[in-house]
């Protein structure tokens, strides 16, 4: 299919709106790295539901975009939802949404690909679909619609955006979304309807193909076991998690660009580990991306060496869920300060563990720039991590500060939650006073002439149950609740030198709606979107009463999906997805939380019996390199 160039008609809008850098392509290194489209290619566009900034930051989007184009028969570009000043622009002048690289329109592509990084994007969503000028819902698609694939950690719970895909890929898509794109590809070179294409969809492994499904009531869900009932022999019962075997094989080298605006992340980033067993009971990461598999070193230091010298960054970040875990991550550090001594080159590592960062570690990423450390205890008492299962205490935290703040460091960070399951005021309090304990370490642990430049900050989220987790059949407390401790938490900290920030109760409960809520939820997702819910997750667009208004005029209640707390006998809305990690299991870990019993990572210590390994057909094998 022909696309047409809309670039004439979009750079007159550049005037017209704040960062015209969000819309313009030749981004340095997007012209060495863009393929060039041949006769019969597919065409898949790749977006990201929010501005430029954000997207471009994203690594699922830069590795998928490198699959996609490494296959032979496809063609692979990105796009980003504009900014509000560009979206009425757009919709001014008639122009839709279009790719960066050929400024093509969206509906003009065999396929898009909308990544679900967080429940608070549901609206954009639809604002992207909307403004390519694609039918929202799968069912009204015609035959030469593109075909909509979603995935992302959203896809643990799929249903809140079940009607507006035609397929929602579970699990890791280095391999399944180019296998997706190749049963496209074959499906229309030999004529078949959209309904049959589909069908081979859903027989691909990892792949949920809503429409084939129907939705049962809570009544018939209980009974059977699952909401969704297949409705076609393709379909399978339950759709288990794909999983990128080649991973620790790898190179870490993905091919980048360095954009014109700035991104949130402008750095160069390179993935050393996938997956996390540390196992704390709230993380859907924790859960999403076992089994553990982590790159080699030289594969790591290969591809910072090449990264930084082709892109021009001065500083990379060695990221994943827990870096500091990497069983190698003390030598790659050591040969990477080494490598890049006297150069300027900040070494990064985004997530430290606070058990794993001592002061080897802290003079290993400490480096010539030092900006601010993050820790994340979670909780304020140890009770409170013991039931969450977070397996750090105080000393270890204080032992990082000492560090820290010896190595250098002037500027910390501490992540906690409120709202936890058991939470009592007296864990609220701890929070105060283990910052303040923290504050009290940071500046004896400096000369006394620079304790005057210390600073702390505690930023404390409100807990968001999440599927696939220990705590998915435990529910939000309510907003007005999480306000009252959200005040707890600023008036117990005396210290003016300790900032504390909150995360707004109200958009975290319409997160815990999307969260938890079944098939249902996607018509609240509709309404609110048409009341003008969008950009949910900026604080300054956040439009309480486009959901509240939704919601009343549909009769449902969101305190019933946010806040209800079930029996772990009780089936959930995402039955049908499977993970890899038991039911058994996370209903054994719940319990587990109630009586504050620590279960052990399985890559330092014996075996939790998840079931990720067995059911996915996975050896553990870094946990023979943790012990010979």
């Amino acid at each position: 299919m022909a696309m047409e160039d809309l670039w004439p008609r979009i750079e007159p809008l550049l005037l017209r709106v704040e960062k015209p850098t969000r819309y313009i392509d030749h981004e340095f290194l997007a012209g060495g790295e863009a393929p060039v489209r041949s006769e019969g290619d597919l065409a898949f566009c790749m977006i990201y539901p929010d501005t430029y900034e954000l997207g471009q930051a994203n690594q699922a989007v830069r590795i998928l975009v490198n699959a996609v184009n490494a296959t032979l028969g496809l063609y692979a570009e990105r796009a980003f939802l504009p900014a509000v000043d560009m979206i009425a622009a757009m919709r001014e002048e008639g122009i839709p949404l279009f790719s960066i690289e050929s400024c093509a329109p969206l509906a003009s592509f065999d396929a898009v690909g909308i990544t679900l990084p967080h429940e608070l994007a549901a609206t954009n969503v639809l604002e992207t679909l909307d403004l390519a000028g694609i039918p929202l819902r799968s069912s009204v698609r015609a035959q030469d619609d593109p075909f909509v694939l979603g995935g992302g950690p959203c896809a643990l719970n799929p249903e809140p955006y079940a009607p507006f895909f035609d397929a929602i890929m579970v699990g890791e898509g280095e391999e399944m979304l180019p296998e997706v794109l190749g049963v496209i590809a074959a499906g229309r070179a030999e004529g078949l309807s959209r309904e049959e294409i589909l069908g081979k969809l859903a027989e691909v492994g990892g792949v949920y193909v809503p429409s084939l499904y129907r939705w049962r009531s809570e009544e018939e869900a209980q009974r059977s076991g699952s909401w969704a009932e297949p409705m076609s022999e393709r379909a399978p019962e339950v759709v288990e998690k794909r999983i990128y075997e080649g991973f620790a094989e790898s190179s870490a080298w993905e091919p980048c660009i360095v954009p014109f605006a700035e991104a949130v992340h402008d750095r160069l980033n390179v993935e050393i580990l996938r997956g996390c067993a540390r196992g704390c009971r709230f993380c859907q990461a924790g859960t999403m991306y076992r089994p553990v598999r982590e790159r080699s070193a030289d594969a790591i230091v290969e591809a910072v060496e090449r990264g930084l010298a082709e892109t021009g960054y001065d500083e990379v970040s060695l990221t994943s869920l827990s870096s500091t875990d990497h069983s190698q991550i003390a030598p790659i550090l050591s040969r990477l300060n080494a490598k890049f001594a006297n150069t300027g080159v900040r070494v990064s590592v985004p997530s430290q563990r606070l058990d794993s960062f001592g002061m080897e570690m802290a003079q290993l990423v400490a480096g010539q720039k030092k900006g601010g450390l993050t820790f994340a205890p979670e909780a304020g008492t140890q009770r409170l991590r013991d039931v969450i299962n977070k397996n750090v205490t105080e000393e270890d935290l204080f032992a990082a500060i000492d560090a820290a703040f010896a190595a250098g460091w002037r500027r910390c960070k501490l992540y906690f939650m409120i709202g936890l399951p058991t939470e009592t005021d007296d864990d609220i309090k701890g929070i105060a006073s283990l910052a303040q304990r923290a504050y009290d370490r940071a500046k004896a642990a400096v000369p006394p002439d620079q304790r005057g430049s210390i600073r702390m900050s505690v930023s404390a989220a409100l807990f968001v149950p999440k599927a696939q987790t220990p705590f998915q059949w435990d529910g939000q407390i309510p907003t007005e609740e999480a306000q009252r401790r959200a005040n707890l938490l600023k008036h117990s900290v005396k210290y003016k030198a300790v900032d504390v920030s909150y995360h707004d109760p109200k958009s975290s409960f319409v997160e815990a709606v999307m969260s938890r809520g079944g098939r249902e939820a996607a018509e609240l997702v509709e309404e609110a979107w048409k009341r003008g819910a969008r950009f949910d997750a900026w604080t300054e667009l956040f439009d309480e009463d486009a959901w509240r208004g939704a919601a009343e005029a549909l009769c449902i209640v969101p305190e019933d999906i946010a806040q209800r707390a079930f029996d772990p006998g009780f089936v959930l809305p995402w039955s049908h997805i499977s993970v890899g990690v038991s039911q058994k299991w996370l209903a054994r870990e719940r319990r587990l939380a109630q009586e504050g019993t620590l279960t052990p990572d399985c890559t330092f210590a014996q075996c939790s019996a998840c079931g990720v390994c067995s059911s996915l057909g996975v050896d553990n094998r870094l946990q023979e390199v943790r012990h010979g």
